[in-house]
Protein backbone atom coordinates (compact mmCIF):
# COMPACT_ATOMS: atom_id res chain seq x y z
CA UNK A 1 0.00 0.00 0.00
CA UNK A 2 1.59 3.36 -0.99
CA UNK A 3 2.42 5.83 1.77
CA UNK A 4 0.30 8.94 2.09
CA UNK A 5 2.09 12.11 1.03
CA UNK A 6 3.35 14.24 3.92
CA UNK A 7 3.38 18.03 4.35
CA UNK A 8 5.23 20.10 6.94
CA UNK A 9 3.42 23.40 7.53
CA UNK A 10 4.38 26.29 9.79
CA UNK A 11 2.11 28.80 11.52
CA UNK A 12 -0.72 26.30 11.70
CA UNK A 13 -2.82 27.51 14.61
CA UNK A 14 -5.03 30.04 12.82
CA UNK A 15 -5.93 31.83 9.61
CA UNK A 16 -4.31 30.77 6.34
CA UNK A 17 -2.21 28.11 8.10
CA UNK A 18 -5.21 26.45 9.71
CA UNK A 19 -7.21 26.49 6.46
CA UNK A 20 -4.26 25.00 4.62
CA UNK A 21 -3.92 22.18 7.15
CA UNK A 22 -7.58 21.37 6.61
CA UNK A 23 -7.18 21.35 2.82
CA UNK A 24 -4.22 18.96 2.88
CA UNK A 25 -5.96 16.75 5.44
CA UNK A 26 -9.17 16.66 3.41
CA UNK A 27 -7.06 15.47 0.47
CA UNK A 28 -5.66 12.60 2.57
CA UNK A 29 -2.19 13.96 3.30
CA UNK A 30 -0.35 13.32 6.56
CA UNK A 31 0.18 16.70 8.24
CA UNK A 32 3.06 17.77 10.51
CA UNK A 33 2.76 21.30 11.86
CA UNK A 34 4.26 23.83 14.19
CA UNK A 35 3.25 27.11 15.76
CA UNK A 36 4.11 29.07 18.89
CA UNK A 37 1.04 27.71 20.65
CA UNK A 38 -0.96 24.53 20.91
CA UNK A 39 -3.73 24.07 18.36
CA UNK A 40 -7.37 23.73 19.45
CA UNK A 41 -8.40 20.26 20.59
CA UNK A 42 -11.04 19.87 17.86
CA UNK A 43 -8.26 20.31 15.28
CA UNK A 44 -5.99 17.77 16.92
CA UNK A 45 -8.70 15.15 16.58
CA UNK A 46 -8.11 15.23 12.82
CA UNK A 47 -6.64 11.75 12.11
CA UNK A 48 -4.41 13.08 9.33
CA UNK A 49 -2.94 15.83 11.53
CA UNK A 50 -0.45 13.42 13.05
CA UNK A 51 2.03 15.71 14.80
CA UNK A 52 2.04 19.28 16.10
CA UNK A 53 5.26 20.69 17.53
CA UNK A 54 5.25 23.86 19.60
CA UNK A 55 8.14 26.01 18.40
CA UNK A 56 9.11 29.64 17.95
CA UNK A 57 10.60 29.71 14.46
CA UNK A 58 11.92 33.22 15.06
CA UNK A 59 14.33 31.77 17.62
CA UNK A 60 17.29 29.90 16.06
CA UNK A 61 17.49 27.27 18.81
CA UNK A 62 13.76 26.56 18.77
CA UNK A 63 13.86 26.46 14.97
CA UNK A 64 16.69 23.90 14.97
CA UNK A 65 14.83 21.80 17.54
CA UNK A 66 11.70 21.81 15.35
CA UNK A 67 13.63 20.66 12.27
CA UNK A 68 15.26 17.86 14.26
CA UNK A 69 11.94 16.73 15.74
CA UNK A 70 10.14 16.76 12.39
CA UNK A 71 12.97 14.85 10.71
CA UNK A 72 12.75 12.21 13.44
CA UNK A 73 9.04 11.86 12.63
CA UNK A 74 9.88 11.49 8.93
CA UNK A 75 12.40 8.72 9.78
CA UNK A 76 14.51 9.47 6.69
CA UNK A 77 11.43 9.08 4.54
CA UNK A 78 10.13 11.40 1.84
CA UNK A 79 8.65 14.83 2.49
CA UNK A 80 6.29 15.83 -0.29
CA UNK A 81 5.70 19.46 0.66
CA UNK A 82 6.98 22.24 2.91
CA UNK A 83 4.69 25.24 3.38
CA UNK A 84 6.43 28.23 4.97
CA UNK A 85 3.41 30.12 6.28
CA UNK A 86 4.54 31.43 9.69
CA UNK A 87 5.02 35.19 9.70
CA UNK A 88 4.74 38.29 11.84
CA UNK A 89 3.47 41.80 11.04
CA UNK A 90 4.06 44.13 14.02
CA UNK A 91 1.59 46.90 14.74
CA UNK A 92 1.75 49.89 17.06
CA UNK A 93 -0.86 50.15 19.84
CA UNK A 94 -1.98 53.53 18.49
CA UNK A 95 -2.56 52.56 14.81
CA UNK A 96 0.53 54.31 13.47
CA UNK A 97 2.14 52.54 10.53
CA UNK A 98 5.59 51.18 11.39
CA UNK A 99 7.77 52.69 8.69
CA UNK A 100 11.49 53.17 8.24
CA UNK A 101 11.86 56.17 10.55
CA UNK A 102 9.91 54.92 13.56
CA UNK A 103 10.12 51.74 15.60
CA UNK A 104 13.04 49.81 17.03
CA UNK A 105 15.62 48.37 14.61
CA UNK A 106 15.66 45.28 16.83
CA UNK A 107 12.05 44.79 15.75
CA UNK A 108 13.21 44.56 12.13
CA UNK A 109 15.60 41.76 13.08
CA UNK A 110 12.76 39.92 14.81
CA UNK A 111 10.58 40.20 11.69
CA UNK A 112 13.35 39.02 9.38
CA UNK A 113 14.22 36.05 11.59
CA UNK A 114 10.71 34.66 11.19
CA UNK A 115 9.66 35.95 7.77
CA UNK A 116 12.91 35.35 5.86
CA UNK A 117 15.49 33.31 7.74
CA UNK A 118 13.04 30.67 8.97
CA UNK A 119 11.93 29.72 5.42
CA UNK A 120 15.59 29.55 4.33
CA UNK A 121 16.69 27.43 7.29
CA UNK A 122 13.68 25.10 6.98
CA UNK A 123 14.26 24.62 3.26
CA UNK A 124 17.82 23.58 4.02
CA UNK A 125 16.80 21.46 6.99
CA UNK A 126 14.21 19.47 5.01
CA UNK A 127 16.10 19.38 1.69
CA UNK A 128 16.94 15.67 1.97
CA UNK A 129 13.35 14.59 2.58
CA UNK A 130 12.05 16.88 -0.15
CA UNK A 131 14.60 15.46 -2.58
CA UNK A 132 13.50 11.91 -1.78
CA UNK A 133 9.92 12.82 -2.68
CA UNK A 134 10.75 15.17 -5.57
CA UNK A 135 8.48 17.44 -3.56
CA UNK A 136 7.57 21.12 -3.42
CA UNK A 137 8.10 24.19 -1.26
CA UNK A 138 5.53 26.97 -1.08
CA UNK A 139 6.47 30.27 0.60
CA UNK A 140 3.68 32.59 1.71
CA UNK A 141 4.69 36.09 0.64
CA UNK A 142 2.37 39.11 0.42
CA UNK A 143 0.98 41.79 -1.84
CA UNK A 144 2.81 44.16 0.54
CA UNK A 145 6.11 42.85 -0.77
CA UNK A 146 5.43 44.42 -4.16
CA UNK A 147 4.15 47.91 -3.37
CA UNK A 148 3.98 50.26 -0.38
CA UNK A 149 0.98 49.18 1.67
CA UNK A 150 -1.08 51.64 3.76
CA UNK A 151 -1.18 49.38 6.84
CA UNK A 152 1.58 46.77 6.60
CA UNK A 153 4.81 48.10 8.09
CA UNK A 154 8.10 48.52 6.28
CA UNK A 155 9.86 45.65 8.06
CA UNK A 156 7.07 43.25 7.12
CA UNK A 157 6.84 44.50 3.53
CA UNK A 158 10.57 44.35 2.85
CA UNK A 159 10.89 40.93 4.49
CA UNK A 160 8.18 39.60 2.17
CA UNK A 161 9.91 41.20 -0.82
CA UNK A 162 13.08 39.41 0.26
CA UNK A 163 11.12 36.15 0.55
CA UNK A 164 9.97 36.59 -3.05
CA UNK A 165 13.62 36.90 -4.06
CA UNK A 166 14.57 33.90 -1.93
CA UNK A 167 11.87 31.87 -3.67
CA UNK A 168 13.56 32.47 -7.02
CA UNK A 169 16.99 31.59 -5.65
CA UNK A 170 15.72 28.40 -4.01
CA UNK A 171 13.84 27.42 -7.17
CA UNK A 172 17.03 27.34 -9.21
CA UNK A 173 19.11 25.51 -6.60
CA UNK A 174 16.45 23.02 -5.53
CA UNK A 175 15.67 22.17 -9.16
CA UNK A 176 18.91 20.17 -9.05
CA UNK A 177 17.23 18.04 -6.36
CA UNK A 178 14.02 17.68 -8.35
CA UNK A 179 12.21 19.98 -5.89
CA UNK A 180 9.96 22.84 -7.03
CA UNK A 181 9.78 26.14 -5.12
CA UNK A 182 6.98 28.66 -5.58
CA UNK A 183 5.32 31.47 -3.65
CA UNK A 184 1.76 32.57 -2.99
CA UNK A 185 1.17 36.28 -2.35
CA UNK A 186 -2.12 36.91 -0.53
CA UNK A 187 -3.83 40.29 -0.58
CA UNK A 188 -6.44 41.36 1.97
CA UNK A 189 -7.44 38.05 3.56
CA UNK A 190 -9.88 37.84 6.47
CA UNK A 191 -7.56 36.64 9.25
CA UNK A 192 -6.49 37.84 12.70
CA UNK A 193 -3.50 39.61 11.10
CA UNK A 194 -5.81 41.89 9.12
CA UNK A 195 -6.13 45.48 10.33
CA UNK A 196 -9.72 46.53 11.19
CA UNK A 197 -9.26 49.48 8.83
CA UNK A 198 -8.67 47.17 5.86
CA UNK A 199 -12.29 47.37 4.72
CA UNK A 200 -11.53 50.81 3.28
CA UNK A 201 -9.38 49.02 0.70
CA UNK A 202 -12.26 46.98 -0.74
CA UNK A 203 -13.06 49.59 -3.44
CA UNK A 204 -9.47 49.11 -4.66
CA UNK A 205 -9.99 45.35 -5.12
CA UNK A 206 -11.44 44.54 -8.56
CA UNK A 207 -13.38 41.53 -7.21
CA UNK A 208 -14.82 43.90 -4.57
CA UNK A 209 -14.40 41.66 -1.54
CA UNK A 210 -11.86 40.47 0.98
CA UNK A 211 -10.34 37.07 0.38
CA UNK A 212 -10.83 34.01 2.58
CA UNK A 213 -8.13 31.72 3.98
CA UNK A 214 -9.61 28.99 1.76
CA UNK A 215 -8.91 31.12 -1.32
CA UNK A 216 -5.24 30.93 -0.41
CA UNK A 217 -5.12 27.32 0.78
CA UNK A 218 -6.57 26.08 -2.52
CA UNK A 219 -3.64 27.55 -4.47
CA UNK A 220 -1.06 26.38 -1.93
CA UNK A 221 -2.35 22.82 -2.19
CA UNK A 222 -2.42 22.79 -5.98
CA UNK A 223 1.18 23.98 -6.17
CA UNK A 224 2.20 20.88 -4.20
CA UNK A 225 0.52 18.40 -6.55
CA UNK A 226 1.96 16.59 -9.59
CA UNK A 227 -0.33 18.51 -11.96
CA UNK A 228 1.89 21.55 -11.26
CA UNK A 229 5.06 19.58 -12.02
CA UNK A 230 6.48 22.12 -14.50
CA UNK A 231 5.92 25.23 -12.37
CA UNK A 232 8.79 26.50 -10.27
CA UNK A 233 10.09 29.94 -9.33
CA UNK A 234 6.63 31.47 -9.74
CA UNK A 235 4.65 33.74 -7.41
CA UNK A 236 0.87 33.57 -7.63
CA UNK A 237 -1.13 36.60 -6.46
CA UNK A 238 -4.29 35.76 -4.51
CA UNK A 239 -5.48 39.34 -4.26
CA UNK A 240 -8.79 39.62 -6.14
CA UNK A 241 -6.86 41.69 -8.68
CA UNK A 242 -5.68 44.30 -6.15
CA UNK A 243 -2.03 43.95 -7.25
CA UNK A 244 -3.01 45.20 -10.73
CA UNK A 245 -4.03 48.67 -9.58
Amino acid sequence: MPHRPTVVLTGASRGIGHATVKRFSDEGWRVITCSREEVPEHCRRDPNWTHHIVADLGDPESRAAFIAAANRILENGPLHALVNNAGVSPKTPFKERLGCLNGDIAGWRTVYELNLFAPLVLARGFAAGLARAKGAIVNITSIAGHAVHPFAGSAYSTSKAALSGLTRELAVEFAQLGVRVNAVAPGEIETAMLSPETEVLIPRIPLNRLGSPEDVSAIVFRLCTPEMAYITGSEIFVTGGQHLL
